[in-house]
């Protein structure tokens, strides 16, 4: 009877035990975890490839983020280059006629609204390839041309046939990216936020504060900031930030975001 006794008791404990660890050391940090691998924050930098100010800085940032390559211009093969060798991801930047501004400012090769199909064909061809291991593309200005669902057909139709993949940089909500792009299983996302629309370190750092709210907000936060003028600023406040987004977030490239709508 003693030796039945004690295997009864072992038993019981043996059966208790693994109900009493689920309860106080699985149960409680699981929804935090779960929570935290859903939290994605995709940043893109545009406008590499004119050797612009920030260039180094933003190479230098110990986080995945997505290159954003101008077309034609003097860095532009280089910088695709050395962010493919620091392993981001490189997406076209290409440049689009703006309801307002002056054409001028796009650089070569740039999409405007006066185009043939042939042309605009032409030289979103010619841009994709002027930039090495691009997967993708996204808006530089064209607050007129995504809003054009000709010249966006033919860009959405290119994307199809060479499997690139469109992030909409919403500089207008007119823009017909999404709509278009969805149905013919183009991979797409879009822009919620610009760092530094405005140059200041203080503006930039307020839109780092937006950045951190969107994340209680949302599963997956893009955000877009520039080399340049701003570039310099702009990878000083993202360095300063990634500690306390890590805690709540992961660091993503771009092609993580994408959505795969098809009819």
């Amino acid at each position: 009877m003693r030796v039945m006794t004690l295997a009864s008791v072992i038993g019981v404990g043996l059966l208790l035990l693994p109900i009493q660890t689920g309860a106080s050391d699985g149960m409680k940090p699981a929804k935090p975890a779960a929570e935290m691998t859903m939290k994605k924050v995709a940043i893109v930098i545009d406008d590499f490839g004119n050797n612009m100010e920030g260039t180094k800085e933003m190479m230098d940032l110990p986080i995945p983020f997505t290159v954003a390559v101008m077309p034609f211009l003097p860095s532009s093969k280089q910088d695709a280059q050395l962010a493919h060798d620091k392993g981001h991801e490189v997406i076209l930047h290409l440049p689009m006629e703006p309801v307002r501004g002056k054409k001028s400012w796009l650089g070569p090769g740039a999409i405007t609204t006066d185009l043939s199909d042939e042309e605009v064909h032409k030289r979103i061809v010619a841009a994709i390839e002027d930039i090495p291991y691009v997967i993708g593309i996204n808006n530089h200005m064209g607050s007129k041309v995504t809003a054009d669902e000709r010249i966006m057909k033919i860009l959405v139709d290119i994307c199809k046939e060479r499997n690139l993949m469109l992030l909409d940089s919403r500089t207008t909500p007119k823009s017909v990216i999404g709509k278009l792009a969805g149905p013919q299983g183009v991979p797409f996302s879009e822009n919620q936020l610009f760092f530094d629309d405005l140059y200041t370190y203080s503006h930039i750092s307020k839109q780092m504060t937006r950045l951190k709210k969107l994340i209680h907000e949302r599963d997956t936060v893009i955000a877009i900031g520039h080399v340049g003028p701003p570039g310099k600023k702009t990878a000083q406040v993202i360095k300063e930030a990634i500690p306390s987004i890590q805690k709540e977030a992961t660091f993503v490239s771009i092609s993580q975001t994408m959505k795969r709508s098809t009819n």
